[in-house]
This record gives C-alpha cells, sequence and structure tokens, in this order.
C-alpha cells in the first residue's frame, strides 16, 4: 500500500480541489495525478493563457454560419430562382401557333387550281 504526505493548501483552495475531485475522479489522488499527467503532456504551463474559449469561439462560428447562411439565402434569391423559373418558362408544353413554312406557302399557291367560275379553290376542298 502507498503511503501519504501531508501538503499544505490555503482552505478555499483545498475546498475547490475537493469538490472537483469528487465530481470527476474516484480519489484526490488520482484527480492530482491526472492533472499533472495533463500539463506534462501536453507540454503548457498552468499559468498559459490558451488562447480564446469555447464560449468565444462558438460565438464567433455562429456569427460566421449566420453570414454564410445570409450570403445562400441572397444568392437562392437573385440568382438561382429567377435562373430556374426561365429553365421552367422554356420547358413549358405551350405550343406556338403554327405558321406554314416559306415551302408550303409555295406548294400550296402551285396546288390551287382554278374553278370555271374563276373562283380558286383549295385542293383539300375538293
Amino acid at each position: 500500500m502507498d503511503t501519504f504526505i501531508g501538503i499544505r493548501f490555503k482552505k478555499e483552495t483545498a475546498k475547490r480541489f475537493q469538490e472537483f475531485s469528487r465530481t470527476h475522479f474516484s480519489s484526490h489522488t488520482e484527480a492530482m495525478a491526472a492533472m499533472l499527467d495533463f500539463f506534462l503532456y501536453n507540454e503548457i504551463s498552468p499559468k498559459e493563457k490558451l488562447g480564446p474559449t469555447g464560449r468565444t469561439i462558438e460565438a464567433s462560428i455562429k456569427k460566421r454560419i449566420n453570414s454564410v447562411i445570409a450570403i445562400l439565402r441572397d444568392v437562392e434569391k437573385s440568382q438561382t430562382k429567377p435562373t430556374a423559373a426561365m429553365l421552367a418558362s422554356l420547358f413549358q408544353a405551350e405550343e406556338a401557333p403554327k405558321k406554314a413554312l416559306i415551302l408550303e406557302k409555295k406548294s400550296m399557291e402551285e396546288r390551287r387550281q382554278v374553278h370555271p367560275t374563276g373562283d380558286e379553290l383549295d385542293p383539300m376542298e375538293k
């Protein structure tokens, strides 16, 4: 069995450590060892600042996401929907009024025959 040693801490610090240790670890020794290992493995000092906190990073990410959403909505309004409407109008099944082609006009005129009364008759009307 390992032996224990007493270390003197201020009362406030000792209470904070005990609360932290109880919530995250099964013993105070395990908590202290894990904290020391963390600083050793990550090669950082407890006095260093690690940069922005999780809350500030989350807030900036939310701002960026909201900006991207606004850009996408603008693109949809100004580009995607009008383009889709134009394509839909092109592919609608409306038939244009049928006009006789130039060749058809000539051939129709050649086919017409003059009736003995002088009236022109369409070959289809016979």
